[in-house]
């Protein structure tokens, strides 16, 4: 089968890789439809999660159709239409039956990797480096599924794939996103990040109540989309100050919550700012450019949340500890619970309270994804999400 495989830093390509195999009882084997580039692809692309080795297949956005499944999943059968959540997850450790999904204890089998950088170690995760199980992605014909009676989503014939893909990650990130704010009516709700996450965490706090929600960022094109498509006030901070404007608009208290939607590969209008961060992470002394976490902890309101889905992978520095410690925030973070949230948004799609493929801008064949990985990565051509069609 053809697959988007990791040739390393800044490469790509589309090679021939074997069919993948039922290898476990409760695997299942899905013919890919439809499956998209993330955010948090890029920062594989880059070379700055670690664990990656040439050949890798890419992807942890996908659906389609299942072809095969292990004797022990009862619930799929060949010909269902499914999404497929991106951690992968048991469903029966205590971590899923708590329903944080993205932290299953079984999932990762290079488990002891993860311990040394984080602790404890996550999930596993499609097509996401050696350090989350090495398992391959799904921006290929076919893949995989573990566990495929906890994770896979039927999706009904009349949600077309461009809406359902959304619910493999970003819909579910961004709600998750909004969700930890906590949000209460009449409360205003600030996002650091235009793409694909930071447009659906916006309209998420508006499906959550939100009264205003401002999104930040530095691309007209995707603030635009903002304002158009969740009602959001924006802020281009290479054009203003982003704390003192965030002040302005509420009357100096600050946003009651703040959503970190950018993660490690922060860009910020402060030359000498970035080139320090930029200088550690070539030197290896530091992982991440952290501008909007930075940001978004200075901005809250004191007693406010700062909820971060922006994906990170080790070490920041200068984390403003003393303004977090003082002034009484609320941090909430976690890679998404996608398993925990795909039923209830598919059916905000199908009550028709959102669309989320508003943020799709572009549709091109699984062939051409080194080249879907190029306009993400340099936002050619007012690009906000790549889908590729296999």
């Amino acid at each position: 089968m053809k697959a988007t495989a990791w040739m390393g830093t800044d490469s790509v390509k589309v090679i021939d890789v074997p069919d993948p195999k039922i290898m476990n009882a409760r695997d299942a084997i899905v013919r890919i439809t439809t499956t998209a580039i993330c955010g948090s692809d890029l920062h594989l692309y880059h070379g700055y999660i670690p664990a990656m080795r040439k050949g890798d297949i890419l992807g942890h956005e996908f659906m389609g159709e299942v072809v095969e499944v292990g004797p022990q999943v009862r619930n799929l059968k060949p010909g269902d239409r499914v999404v497929v959540p991106f951690p992968i997850a048991c469903g029966h450790c205590s971590s899923c039956q708590r329903g944080l999904y993205s932290v299953c204890e079984n999932s990762n089998p290079n488990a002891g990797i993860a311990e040394k950088i984080m602790g404890h170690s996550p999930a596993g995760i499609f097509g996401y480096s050696h350090l989350l199980g090495g398992y391959a992605g799904g921006q290929a014909e076919y893949a995989r599924v573990p566990f495929a009676d906890i994770g896979p989503l039927k999706v009904p014939d009349e949600i077309p794939d461009d809406q359902a893909v959304m619910l493999a990650d970003v819909f579910p990130t961004g709600y998750m996103g909004a969700e930890m704010c906590d949000i209460k009516p009449g409360q205003v709700i600030a996002i650091w990040g235009a793409g694909p996450v930071g447009l659906l965490a916006a309209a998420s706090a508006r499906l959550l109540g939100a009264e205003r929600v401002i999104v930040i960022d530095r691309f007209p094109y995707r603030l635009r989309k903002a304002e158009e498509h969740t009602g959001a006030e924006t802020i281009n901070y290479e054009e203003t100050d982003v704390l003192d404007t965030l002040n302005e608009m509420t009357a100096g208290r600050g946003p009651d919550a703040c959503i970190d939607a950018v993660g490690l590969e922060g860009h910020h209008g402060n030359a000498a700012m970035y080139a320090y961060d930029r200088a550690k992470q070539v030197a290896k002394v530091e992982t991440e450019r952290p501008f909007a976490l930075r940001q978004a902890i200075l901005a809250c309101r004191s007693g406010g949340v700062v909820s971060v889905v922006g994906a990170y992978g080790g070490f920041v520095d200068k984390f403003p500890m003393g303004a977090f410690m003082n002034r009484s925030l609320i941090m909430r973070t976690g890679q998404c619970h996608v398993q925990r949230y795909t039923r209830p948004l598919l059916e905000r799609i199908q009550r028709g309270e959102i669309d989320p493929s508003f943020i799709v801008s572009h549709r091109m064949p699984l062939r051409d994804a080194p080249k879907g990985y190029k306009i993400f990565q340099k936002k050619q051509d007012d690009c906000t999400k790549v889908l590729l069609k296999a």
